[in-house]
């Protein structure tokens, strides 16, 4: 069935006949209407007056709870099963799940907190990565939406495609619940990015390519740990760059703030298809367009500026060779036991996730399968940023050259819809 849209972007008209048909409205209903709008008029300037009032305190708090609920990039680096190259089939998971539900932003951003913090403390079996983030999401969207758009366990299990039974979802809730021990407030980015926002009044396309920035920043290992304060200052700074609007001296920026903003530039590149489709919207100013023109458009004046070095001078074999190992270091990082200098297979492990049999421990995927699993490869290095060269960004375009030229060394495959991704847990992760 194909729809219209009108004007004013809408697919549904009022007609007269559904405005005949509508009961009209009592007067102790209408009256109970103005009652409930004037006490939440009350509420929002109490509200507004009492953030004034007890701002200070609430960001020192924030400051506390941002430290306390952050995951440990060093901790996850030692799961047994999980790699880094799996995170890109997860997140993309719950970015579609996320927009299905219609959840509020900061709910996107609580989830994957609650997924890195819950396997910074417990072994996670690969089989039980998705049932993790589902579970994520659930005390998320419960913790901060309205209850009508919770999502069903019904709802995730066919998101799942019937990989787990509808118990599983709800006993590995309260597994999470459990091992974070209840602490479940979490200062998001969107949190920190609004407050930002409002102090410096940007307008709603710059916020947007922030958000757009803040979310390709969750599919990679170098901002797990990374505090959401920092992120949000840095990604509002590279979007308004981005867009060309003018610079903001919101304060001092020490070296996290900088090392932040330098590896966001240099995450950019290939964001996931997923999100780009998110972001191609016009209610969310269609950021994920501009985002490319902007790379396509640098990435050109690099090439034409290497043309005319090379016209003018011939570049030593040496220096092909090592923009070339540069690339490689950017490789998707592969990691595994003996990735972390003193862990072997006799390291003390925390507990790991239920294993009971409806977790599927005694069946083919159990445990014995991964036992028997060749070891995995060592970590790919990163390389240390150089903050003192004013020419980094330059010299990110010019490996990003590189990699156009081997695009099959940098090429990282995407899922784009839930049944590919249960194929995948269920088949191609075994090798």
């Amino acid at each position: 069935m194909a729809y219209h849209q009108t004007k004013d972007e809408t697919f549904f008209v009022e007609s007269d006949e559904c405005s005949m048909a509508m009961p009209r409205m009592t007067s102790r209903e209408a009256a109970k209407m103005l009652a409930r709008n004037r006490q939440e008029m009350i509420g929002n300037e109490l509200s507004r007056l009492a953030s004034d009032e007890y701002l200070e305190d609430i960001m020192q708090h924030m400051r506390h709870m941002e430290d306390e609920t952050l995951p440990d990039v060093n901790l996850i680096d030692m799961q047994r099963e999980i790699q880094w190259f799996m995170r890109p089939y997860l997140i993309d998971f719950i970015v579609e799940a996320h927009a299905a539900f219609t959840l509020l932003p900061e709910t996107l951003f609580l989830t994957v907190n609650l997924l890195d913090r819950y396997c910074s403390k417990r072994v996670v079996y690969k089989q039980h990565y998705q049932l993790v983030g589902c579970a994520a999401l659930l005390i998320a969207a419960k913790y901060g939406d309205k209850k009508d758009r919770v999502p069903q366990i019904n709802e995730l299990n066919n998101m799942c495609c019937g990989l787990y039974d509808a118990g599983m979802f709800t006993q590995m809730e309260m597994h999470v619940l459990n091992t974070l021990e209840w602490n479940i407030g979490h200062p998001t980015v969107d949190f920190f990015a609004q407050l930002v926002i409002a102090e410096e009044r940007d307008d709603r396309e710059v916020e947007h390519m922030a958000a757009y920035i803040s979310e390709i920043a969750l599919y990679h290992r170098d901002f797990v740990s990374t505090k959401p304060s920092t992120m949000a200052r840095a990604s509002l700074a590279l979007g308004r760059a981005i867009l060309g609007r003018p610079e903001v001296n919101d304060g001092e920026w020490d070296h996290a703030d900088n090392v932040t903003l330098l590896t966001l530039s240099q995450n950019l590149h290939q964001p996931s298809a997923t999100l780009s489709r998110k972001y191609a919207s016009s209610h969310l100013s269609g950021v994920s367009a501009k985002l490319t023109d902007f790379l396509a458009r640098h990435a050109a004046s690099i090439n034409n500026s290497r043309l005319a070095a090379n016209n003018s001078r011939a570049s030593p074999p040496c220096e092909s060779a090592a923009a070339a190992g540069a690339a490689d270091v950017y490789s998707t990082p592969q990691k595994g036991m003996g990735a972390v200098p003193g862990v072997a297979d006799g390291y003390m492990t925390p507990p790991i996730t239920p294993d009971g049999a409806c977790f599927g421990g005694n069946g083919p995927a159990g445990k014995e399968m991964y036992q028997a699993m060749p070891p995995r490869c060592p970590v790919t290095p990163t390389p240390q940023p150089n903050h003192a060269a004013p020419a980094s960004y330059m010299q990110q375009q010019q490996q990003h050259a590189q990699q156009q030229l081997h695009p099959q060394q940098h090429h990282q495959p995407q899922v784009h819809h839930a049944a590919q991704y249960a194929t995948y847990f269920n088949g191609h992760m075994a090798h």
